[in-house]
């Protein structure tokens, strides 16, 4: 409020100073006066603001190139030196605090790389240079895809279903497999986190080839046990109740081997990325019919099993695959349903997607187990497990083989009153039945 005073009362003493002269030596030189007083305060105005439209070209704004002002402009210019000094402070603190961001991620040990919304290339650390064979330098601001041109990345980044990672084996450094992960953060912008998984896929690698390997080597020896075993057994001079009692607990235990072998042999078969099965219009139909009758020679007239078809959809997929997976679902139902039990079998086209369903009343399952049923040899009760001759292995077999087929396992389960296994199929693996 001060400063709009003195400026009036500037004001107010100049028409005072012409009024004077207006008395004292008449109009016309009160007139000239105040004419040589506005031409002044307009060429002073002027030449200040040249000034400060100078300052405003310059690249480099730093306090002590502020021109220097008299009146009113002293006080406009010391404001703008404080202001010019308050930001060139907060640079100062932005570019320190990035560059410290530069600093830790650069020490990182996983790439990554700043996306925008047109998924170009904004900034990324060495790391993400050397796993994705990109340089800051010359590829800033070009479209990801046109560097990393993996036609798996390139389905990953137009899906925008960033949950779970993809694991990239063809990079530009053909020895080096890649975990790539998409995280959205801001207004449509990403960061792309890229970690070497190469040592770890090579132990995984050597893990199932150990597994897969140690099982094929024991399926023969078990055999031949299992077969001198059926021969002991059948021979009318063991009289022994004890021999026999040994022999009949010997063939249950070489059987229950034999099984357990089988199943791993057949999850490294599905663990192994190279063995691609060949995938053709499958018949649910008719191979949900032969299961049922598999269930019937398990369940022994146990149970009350239901086969419900509402479509006859054909699947796209491996027939011995999928036999696999619906089987060891109606088997797992049947195990741990007590006698006199209902078991329902359905397959039908729900909303264009395929669904198969196995619902049983039988002992069900706690919540805290059902996230992990899929994890090999894990055993919500291991005593019932075992009476029922369970491998362990059913719905990792499973899992896998919904992974190859691009379907997804849903479990509800209630204890004492049963448990439904939902498997569901995309759209695009009907084959509609003409």
């Amino acid at each position: 409020m001060s400063d709009i005073w003195q400026r009036s009362s500037n004001i107010l003493f100049i028409i005072f100073i012409t009024a004077v002269v207006w008395m004292m030596l008449g109009s016309v030189n009160a007139l000239i006066f105040f004419s040589i007083v506005m031409l002044w305060i307009v060429l002073h105005h002027t030449r200040h603001i040249v000034a400060l439209e100078r300052w405003l070209q310059l690249s480099d704004h730093t306090p002590g190139s502020i021109p220097a002002g008299s009146g009113a402009w002293d006080d406009v210019f010391a404001h703008l030196a404080r202001y010019v000094r308050q930001h060139s402070q907060s640079r100062e603190l932005l570019s320190l605090a990035l560059e410290r961001m530069r600093s830790v991620t650069s020490a990182m040990p996983d790439g990554i790389v700043i996306l925008d919304e047109h998924d170009r290339i904004e900034w990324c650390n060495p790391v993400a240079e050397q796993h994705l064979g990109i340089n800051l330098t010359l590829d800033a601001g070009q479209q990801i895809t046109y560097l990393v041109r993996q036609i798996p990345f390139v389905e990953y980044l137009a899906a925008r279903k960033f949950s779970n990672p993809l694991i990239l084996k063809q990079t530009r450094q053909q020895d080096m497999i890649v975990s790539l992960q998409l995280v959205p953060y801001g207004y449509n912008q990403k960061l792309l986190i890229s970690r070497d998984i190469t040592r770890f896929e090579k132990v995984e690698t050597m893990r199932r080839d150990f597994i897969a390997n140690v099982s094929h080597e024991l399926r023969t020896p078990l055999t031949v046990i299992g077969g001198f075993l059926e021969t002991l057994s059948a021979d009318e001079n063991v009289n022994s109740g004890f021999n026999k009692r040994a022999l009949a607990l010997m063939t249950e235990q070489t059987t229950r081997m034999q099984r357990l072998v089988e199943d791993l042999l057949i999850l490294s078969r599905l663990e192994n990325e190279q063995n691609k099965a060949s995938e053709k219009a499958v018949n649910v139909v008719s191979l949900l019919h032969g299961i049922l009758q598999d269930a019937e020679s398990l369940s022994a007239g146990r149970h009350q099993i239901k086969l419900n078809i509402a479509t006859h959809d054909q699947l796209l997929g491996s027939e011995q695959e999928l036999r696999s997976a619906f089987g060891n679902l109606i088997s797992n139902a049947i195990r741990y349903t007590p006698d006199n039990g209902e078991i329902t079998i359905n397959w039908e086209n729900r909303g264009g997607q395929g669904v198969f369903f196995v619902q049983d009343s039988g002992i069900g399952i706690e919540s805290e187990h059902i996230p992990r049923l899929t994890e090999r040899f894990y055993r919500v009760d291991s005593s019932r497990s075992r009476e029922t001759g369970g491998t362990g292995l059913g719905l990792a077999i499973v899992k896998h083989v919904l992974n190859r087929h691009e379907a997804r396992l849903e479990i509800t389960s209630e204890v004492g009153k049963g448990s439904r296994f939902t498997i569901w199929f995309p759209a695009k693996r009907l084959v509609s039945e003409d």
